[in-house]
């Protein structure tokens, strides 16, 4: 089924069927899912919703930056943005951005991925130096408990994106803002049953 249209972005070329990349190397993707969406709870339960994906991001050795409801088209969507350690690499991480659009049997993601290349950890480096260490690391927003996977700290704050705009984490967020803004949900697939939770969507 093709849940989602009009994905294709300036700056992005085809390289696979649902797949785009730009100059960057940011890639761009479209995946669908014909099962229940796995999410720990309803849309509409955002503090259900948020804490268990703060777990679950960090059990998968990530952090979960930020997770809120929008609009994407005409449906209620799961914006995500969370970061991962670069696989097989001593320092650096990749950030990825979705926008998760669920329906009770099935789902829809489009997803952007950036990973810091070179010199890494400077935006880092410049907000501890600014803020100190004491207002740098702070407990999770969603899940101050969680313990494993990346820390959460004030560098991956949205207010830092201006001063550092080609930072690959500023760079998903542009791209989820301009998601946002292009993409239109399929009728068909706007007509499915609506997605209530975990429970339902499964039972």
């Amino acid at each position: 089924m093709r849940a989602l249209l009009g994905v294709e972005l300036p700056g992005y070329r085809t390289v696979d069927t649902d797949a785009w990349l730009n100059d960057h190397g940011d890639v761009l993707s479209l995946h669908f899912f014909d099962l229940p969406p796995d999410l720990p709870a309803a849309l509409d339960d955002g503090p259900t919703l948020r804490h268990g994906l703060t777990h679950f991001t960090a059990r998968a050795g990530g952090g979960l930056i930020e997770a809120s409801v929008k609009r994407l088209g005409e449906l209620p969507a799961l914006r995500q943005i969370l970061k991962l350690p670069l696989p097989n690499q001593p320092s650096g991480q990749a950030f990825i951005g979705s926008f998760t659009v669920p329906r009770a049997g099935c789902s829809t993601v489009v997803k952007i991925q950036a990973a810091e290349r070179g010199m890494t950890g400077m935006r880092e480096a410049v907000v501890m130096a600014k803020l100190g260490p004491d207002q740098y690391f702070r407990p999770h927003p969603y899940a101050p408990e969680v313990q494993g996977g990346l820390p959460f700290h004030a560098a991956d704050h949205a207010q830092w994106d201006a001063e550092f705009p080609d930072h690959p984490l500023t760079r998903v967020r542009r791209t989820l803002d301009t998601l946002a803004a292009a993409v239109t949900v399929a009728p068909e697939f706007a007509a499915l049953p609506p997605f209530t939770g975990p429970v339902a969507a499964n039972g």
